[in-house]
């Protein structure tokens, strides 16, 4: 059992690695965002895609290991890290650091994927913003007024469209 805990612990490490890195990179790409960057935003795009698929697969690897440890310890449903820690007191302490250490670095790659999120989505609703401004400037081409704002047509009446 030791050797399935001392794997679980080391998995745990790993993820919190990827983790670190995925957070790094959410803050570049944060930076290249805020300077326009598009080539560096396509690279950390790829960057991202690999490490969250690094994740993927320790996290399934760590699924597997807990679905051992459950039949193992004959436990109707899987055990979390706490119960395994209060199961093997000798393993509690690296398994709640470990624990500890990702709940933390997974919490602030969270806060950092929300904050890109919204500084994406005001990039793109100020583009869509401009699209629909020049996208209305075309349509009504003609006269502007010293603001530089297009002068709208006057409308015209159902009797004029008709006749």
């Amino acid at each position: 059992m030791s050797r399935q805990l001392s794997d679980l612990q080391s998995i745990l490490s790993q993820l919190t690695v990827e983790h670190r890195k995925l957070l790094s990179q959410l803050e570049s790409q944060h930076t290249a965002m805020k300077k326009f960057d598009i080539t560096a935003m396509g690279d950390l795009l790829t960057a991202q895609e690999a490490t969250r698929m690094r994740i993927i697969g320790l996290e399934t690897r760590r699924k597997a290991l807990i679905r051992q440890i459950t039949t193992s310890l004959r436990l109707s449903e899987p055990p979390t890290l706490s119960a395994l820690a209060g199961m093997f007191p000798q393993q509690a302490a690296g398994l709640n650091k470990a624990r500890l250490e990702l709940r933390e670095i997974i919490a602030r790659v969270s806060q950092r994927g929300s904050r890109s999120g919204r500084l994406a989505g005001a990039v793109l609703g100020h583009l869509n913003t401009a699209m629909r401004l020049l996208a209305a400037a075309v349509e009504r081409a003609g006269l502007y007024t010293r603001r530089g704002v297009p002068r709208l047509a006057s409308r015209i009446g159902v009797m004029e469209a008709v006749g």
